[in-house]
């Protein structure tokens, strides 16, 4: 049998969703007449106490129409030096969005009050726009308070900047720190969440903000060709995610936590514990002499597949695919691995 653990996005329907698609009441979301998107987009957008929702095909998409909608061409966004938007969303912000960012380095992902100030007080052009990320996928899986997004969101304020937050996995962060997800999304003028990740839907994101704001992503979304038809077969699966699959993320980051502490305790690969705070696990294969592509495929050659973060490691996210028997195999993997390679 294969673990494969390259991403929370390898998750399958529910049997629940796969019947909600069967019997899901649809119309043209272009027009607004889509029953099933509309209560999707009230839906998420209640849940994090936001005006309004737009449902999205990707979070990528989700993203960067926030974006363009916060800003006009030309300006600069900053966001924090390891950001899944940077890296991971093929320069969207620049190339289509006609965006300059500015990158502010952190230890775990949470920007530095201090450090925005500093970055707003020398910004030339215009800077109208901060990005946060929680949890930050490039850090581990890391968790960024309320209060520190609060410090983020004051000083954005108090420079006229709006702030949006890349919550791909907003609910894993909310489940890890015991609170609702309003608590980290009332201090953010927009947000993103994925109901295609560890929630398992197959499809789409929900992009939540004012009245005004939606209004704008919506434009720029068809713009960008996201306009969609009888997409409710589709959504449906995302008011099953949320009203049947937050919860259980716990479980995801507690099998997570379990592995990284037996890896760490095992010796040889390396593993830091405070980075793991949500459902995912880096692994660092320096210490046994492997590179991130190394390690991947010596993983792989034991039946777990993983993400390699260059230069040493490999990601492994925990999904609800993942139960105790999994996470055994994973063990058994990184012991036979520590067995051919430690001195």
């Amino acid at each position: 049998m294969v673990v494969d653990m390259r991403s929370d996005t390898l998750t399958h329907p529910t049997d629940e969703m796969r019947r909600a698609m069967a019997a899901a009441d649809v119309g043209d979301d272009v027009y607004g007449e889509d029953p099933t998107i509309n209560r999707l987009e009230a839906m998420a957008a209640a849940r994090v106490g936001k005006e309004a929702g737009l449902y999205v095909p990707t979070g990528s998409m989700g993203n960067l129409v926030a974006m363009m909608s916060h800003t006009q061409r030309g300006d600069q966004v900053i966001l924090e030096y390891e950001a899944h938007i940077y890296h991971h969303e093929v320069g969207a912000l620049s190339s289509v969005a006609g965006l300059l960012p500015r990158l502010i380095p952190s230890d775990y992902g949470a920007i530095a009050p201090a450090a925005l100030r500093a970055a707003v007080s020398q910004a030339y052009p215009r800077t109208s726009l901060v990005c946060l990320e929680n949890t930050h996928n490039r850090h581990g899986g890391t968790v960024l308070t309320a209060a520190e997004m609060a410090a983020v969101s004051e000083v954005a304020a108090g420079a006229g900047m709006k702030v949006h937050l890349d919550g791909a996995r907003l609910f894993n962060a909310a489940v890890a720190l015991g609170v609702e997800p309003t608590v980290l999304t009332r201090h953010v003028d927009s947000v993103m969440f994925c109901v295609s990740k560890g929630l398992s839907a197959p499809v789409g994101s929900v992009v939540c903000g004012t009245k005004d704001f939606i209004g704008r992503a919506r434009s720029f979304r068809k713009a960008l060709g996201g306009g969609m038809r009888q997409a409710g077969v589709l959504a449906a699966c995302g008011i099953v995610a949320l009203e049947k699959m937050v919860d259980r993320l716990a479980e995801d980051n507690m099998r997570a936590r379990r592995l990284a502490e037996t890896i760490a305790d095992l010796g040889g690969l390396g593993v830091d514990l405070s980075r793991v705070q949500s459902n995912m696990v880096v692994v660092n294969g320096a210490p046994l002499g492997l590179d991130a592509a190394a390690l991947a495929r010596e993983l792989a050659a034991r039946g777990v597949k993983g993400g390699g973060r260059p230069p040493s490691s490999v990601r492994l996210v925990v999904n609800r695919h993942h139960g105790d028997a999994e996470i055994g195999q994973v063990v058994e993997a990184v012991k036979d691995l520590n067995r051919a390679f430690r001195s």
